[in-house]
């Protein structure tokens, strides 16, 4: 069956998705976004310019719309919002939403955003996945798809873990899509092992204004990372959940993405404290160390990393 998908949050990732979706699976795409420049912008300019490793940009035509615009009935949405953008979004997109036969994907960063959704939308018709790809937001109308046609891969898996035919059609797409989806039955420890992730190389290069790739050239970057992998590996222990990978495995994959797949991306926290927003740091660090008390233990280095981001944003101030 063929499936049809509205993008809600047509930021960098949720760009990705969609054009690869309507380049390659030849599916019916729509896009969705709360931030006016965007989609003005987009109308103006007939479509978005997209780039490869800051390469071949070329103007790709798409569907784009406010949400007080949208009108369609997609089987599938896409949500790649902001978690301090995604109330928003998901208020000013309801009037669309009818969750007796639509489904969410989400591979959104952080923790937090499942519980907004499930307010819309019926549990086992919401998927989650960790996306391991770089993407690049330039301005409005401008985005920059990092790595070669190919890289990065994403883990998915239903809320109730219990995966059915629209799951299967979800996951051929992405495929066509060449987005390279892995489907496991594991939903908290898929959304925990993008949280670790993050919490490490998201925090660590927002610091320090680096790319992935200068952030492993470091000699130190292996004992800054396990650190934090394993304080955050303590507090999910403590809460009962089983991450997809082990600690090692989880560094591994952090040294990976960052030498090989995507050494010359910034991650998403350094792009939203480079454009003056706010970053996600308290659904990320904060949100590990929160978990943590709840079981008596403090992740003391992540809860200081979360001081130093919000420092970091307090001082844009005195500019």
């Amino acid at each position: 069956m063929a499936l049809s998908y509205a993008v809600l949050g047509a930021g960098g990732m949720g760009l990705r998705f969609g054009v690869l979706l309507q380049e390659l699976a030849g599916s019916k795409v729509d896009f969705v976004d709360n931030w006016a420049p965007q989609v003005d912008t987009i109308k103006k300019q007939g479509g978005v310019y997209v780039s490869r490793d800051h390469e071949n940009k070329h103007l790709v035509p798409i569907n784009i719309y406010s949400p007080e615009e949208y009108a369609g009935d997609p089987d599938v949405f896409i949500v790649f919002a902001k978690q301090l953008t995604l109330d928003d979004l998901l208020k000013r997109s309801a009037h669309f939403f009818h969750p007796d036969h639509q489904y969410v994907f989400t591979g959104m960063n952080g923790m937090g955003h499942i519980e907004k959704i499930n307010k819309y939308f019926q549990p086992e018709h919401v998927l989650a996945g960790t996306c391991l790809i770089g993407t690049v937001l330039n301005k409005a109308g401008d985005v920059d798809f990092i790595g070669k046609s190919g890289a990065g891969s994403i883990n998915v898996a239903n809320q109730t873990e219990k995966p059915d035919a629209v799951t299967k059609q979800i996951l051929a797409d992405f495929t066509k899509a060449n987005i390279n989806p892995h489907y496991n039955e594991n939903f908290l420890g898929t959304l925990w092992t993008k949280l670790i992730f993050n919490s490490v190389i998201n925090t660590l290069c927002t610091m320090f204004e680096i790319q992935m790739g200068q952030f492993i050239d470091y000699q130190g970057s292996e004992r800054l990372g396990k650190q934090l992998i394993n304080e955050a590996f303590d507090v999910a222990e403590r809460a009962g959940v089983k991450p997809l990978s082990t600690r090692e495995e989880e560094w591994r994959t952090i040294h990976y993405v960052s030498a090989e797949t995507n050494p010359l991306h910034y991650p998403s926290m350094y792009q939203d404290m480079h454009n003056d927003r706010n970053t996600e740091v308290d659904y990320i660090n904060g949100y590990i160390y929160e978990t943590g008390k709840k079981y008596d233990y403090e992740a003391k280095t992540h809860d200081f990393l979360r001081g130093l981001v919000h420092l970091a944003e307090n001082t844009r101030k005195f500019r």
